[in-house]
């Protein structure tokens, strides 16, 4: 069976559904949206607090990393959303761009266009936001960012904790400018989640020139004369595309997804059987992603939302979200934070902080028996670089995730360092009334040599994945400044593995905006 169109976008996350939604909008384009998984329809996916199962594997792909041999050769679970409206779906819901000086430095990289000036306004374009509205922020565009309905008085503690360090509190910490700390924005809209499904695509559902298949996973692309023409699916179908068809399938998927089809490092795929289409030895390489460290503290009381796992009070608060839109229910569980340094002289914040009101909020972190808080840090600029692989020509198996974490030095004793401020955080006197001892990593973790311990033991990724099909201007760059691939005609790459650095912050915003400034491109491009 074969079915026609102008444009095939393949994956339905943050970025497909924006692009799909923006495309459409030109009614002359028929436009395909491809997502391997399913629809959005469990309350889980709605409602904010359901961040906290989503890193436990629902609407997750399920894989997990090699061995990482700079940590002790522990394996992490990496969290890769299958779901329509992927990340957005599943993630904590928060809302932050990067620091101006991340685009500048994509400028300085060969990447015209690309300046925090030229993608500012995309960031406005899409925001509706329910407190600013200035030179920064935009009101009345398809994402709802919204100020947090849930804050706790510890909240409010941990800022003037951070105060008795000389960090300051910042209001918007998306705005003018990223250091302090503060309640991050969110993208909920009505205490609901506002996932690219939701904002973008719900309303661009019933056009006639857009369709929409989920549970539809492509095997590999159509590549003919050096140029994509559509994709096969797992089924046998085949679905041609008349203008282009546009990875946006993630750092992870889009590299996967080119090297099945033949795209890729040539050595790689001949050992697999893959015959090699083009050779392009940056797919895959570049990987970047933030790591985690984290340090978790009793409470002297019911200060976070530990309670509320039980089954009384789970109820009490889903009785509370459905008569008020507050509580636990509307909390994303981390919607306080903050920037600062690790690094002195560091040219902008390099260490970041979530603090999360519970323990045990992830998998694969410790939960407390009484209340406890959570503060993770991540060190924002890492220098190493890891690397997506094929294990086989089988499209079932899963790919080879390499973040190689810690392959710098330097990446370690940042890292370290940030995990270090955020003990000392929770240990200022504003917390005392709080906060009753620490527990992780306690107080007998004290030598450098223990501290790596804990870390190699305990770390996890901020799910932040990014560079693996490169944008740049040189010959080497997967993809050109307008996210065209280099050498393959009809092709392009809109997503977070065409940064060629990751931004310092959560990576959501950023690929919304990336996938806003292409869908203009690529209607400038065709005159549509």
């Amino acid at each position: 069976m074969t079915e026609t169109y102008d444009i095939i976008i393949v994956g339905g996350g943050s970025a497909g559904c924006v692009l799909a939604a923006r495309l459409s909008e030109a009614a002359d384009l028929r436009v395909c949206l491809l997502e391997a998984g399913g629809a959005d329809r469990h309350p889980f996916y709605r409602l904010p607090a359901g961040f906290a199962k989503m890193t436990r594997g629902i609407g997750s792909w399920g894989w997990q990393t090699v061995p990482q041999r700079h940590m002790g050769n522990r394996v992490f679970n990496y969290t890769q959303a299958r779901v329509i409206g992927g990340g957005s779906t599943v993630n904590a819901q928060i809302y932050t761009r990067g620091n101006a000086l991340d685009y500048d430095e994509w400028r300085q990289v060969g990447c015209d266009g690309w300046s925090y000036e030229d993608v500012l306004p995309y960031f406005r374009k899409a925001e509706d936001n329910d407190t600013f509205s200035n030179a920064y922020h935009g009101q009345g565009g398809p994402l709802g960012v919204s100020q947090p309905r849930a804050p706790l008085p510890i909240c409010q503690a941990y800022f003037e904790a951070a105060g008795q360090l000389g960090i300051p509190q910042n209001p918007d910490m998306a705005g003018e400018r990223q250091d302090g700390v503060g309640f991050y924005q969110l993208t909920q809209r009505h205490a609901r989640r506002s996932s690219t499904s939701v904002a973008y695509l719900g309303p661009a559902r019933k056009r006639p020139n857009l369709t929409l298949k989920t549970g539809a996973q492509v095997r590999h692309l159509i590549i003919k004369n050096h140029r994509a023409t559509g994709v096969a699916l797992m089924d046998g179908t085949r679905l041609m595309a008349g203008t282009e068809v546009i990875m946006a399938s993630g750092a992870i998927g889009s590299p996967r997804l080119l090297m099945l089809s033949g795209l890729g490092p040539a050595d790689h795929l001949k050992e697999l059987g893959v015959p090699p289409v083009f050779d392009q030895p940056e797919i895959g390489a570049n990987l970047q992603d933030h790591l985690d460290l984290f340090t978790i503290s009793e409470c002297t009381g019911d200060h976070t939302y530990d309670k509320y796992a039980r089954p009384f009070w789970s109820a009490v608060a889903g009785l509370r979200y459905l008569l008020t839109r507050t509580g636990p229910v509307a909390s994303s569980l981390f919607e306080t934070g903050g920037f600062w340094y690790a690094e002195e002289g560091a040219r902008s914040p390099d260490i970041q902080f979530h603090l999360g009101l519970g323990s045990g909020i992830e998998a694969g972190v410790a939960k407390m028996q009484n209340a406890g808080v959570t503060l993770n840090s991540a060190y924002l600029r890492p220098r190493s670089r890891g690397s997506v692989r094929l294990a086989s020509a089988d499209p079932a198996e899963p790919p080879l995730i390499d973040p190689n974490y810690w392959a710098d030095p330097n990446d370690r004793e940042m890292s370290i360092r940030g995990l270090k401020l955020a003990q000392e955080i929770l240990r200022q006197p504003a917390l005392a009334g709080f906060v009753k001892r620490e527990v992780l990593p306690g107080p007998d973790v004290q030598s450098d040599a223990d501290v790596f311990a804990f870390a190699c033991a305990n770390a996890k990724t901020d799910h932040h994945p990014a560079g693996t099909c490169r944008m740049g201007a040189d010959a080497t760059a997967v993809v050109d400044p307008r996210l065209r691939f280099n050498g393959i005609n009809g092709l392009r790459v809109v997503d977070a593995s065409i940064m060629p650095r990751l931004v310092s912050s959560n990576t959501n915003a950023p690929v919304i905006m990336i996938a806003e400034k292409a869908a203009d491109m690529i209607r400038a491009d065709y005159g549509v």
